[in-house]
């Protein structure tokens, strides 16, 4: 699959067969994530790699009941490390750590596309819930969580907004 066909093939799945995901495929997945830009290539973010199902039913319960991430065989999450963007001050503890997190979990849903598992990336949770799911050290900030295995659904398409109305051409 070639990069824009990996891009158009993306979708939001929430139902997960209890097939494992493979090791050399979840390696292909954090290998990329890790190849993300990030601010002054800091990599002010964290992720956690999480396979017992105790601790996906932590999250789970976190996301406000979002069952699929018991199901998906993993979930990644993905924290905002304001320390690691301190040499750029406020807004790398506000703003750069929080991109540099959400890029690399861009980056980890295109690679498992083009691996052939499927993802969703999942932001309605309370942060202090997770926190604690997964005992994350203070100073670390949870900005997605993201279940990932083989799709067991193949949901319709969702539309997108025209590029005339996304897109502004500004100047002359």
């Amino acid at each position: 699959m070639n990069l824009f066909e990996t891009i158009n093939a993306r979708q939001s799945v929430r139902a997960y067969q209890a097939k494992p995901v493979e090791p050399e495929k979840l390696e292909a997945v954090l290998n990329a994530l890790n190849q993300a830009p990030s601010a002054g290539n800091l990599q002010a973010y964290q992720v956690y790699l999480v396979e017992e199902p105790q601790l996906r039913r932590g999250l789970a319960k976190a996301a406000f009941d979002q069952g699929f991430i018991v199901q998906a065989p993993v979930a990644l999450v993905f924290c905002a490390v304001a320390a690691r963007a301190a040499r750029y001050g406020r807004r790398g503890a506000e703003l750069y750590c929080v991109q540099d997190a959400t890029t690399a979990v861009a980056y980890a849903q295109l690679a498992a596309t083009a691996l052939g598992l499927a993802t969703c990336w999942v932001g309605a949770f309370d942060d202090d819930a997770v926190a604690r799911a997964v005992n994350l050290p203070k100073g670390e900030r949870p900005v997605a969580i993201l279940p990932l295995g083989y799709a067991s659904e193949s949901p319709p398409r969702t539309p997108r907004r025209s590029l005339a109305d996304l897109v502004r051409k500004l100047g002359a």
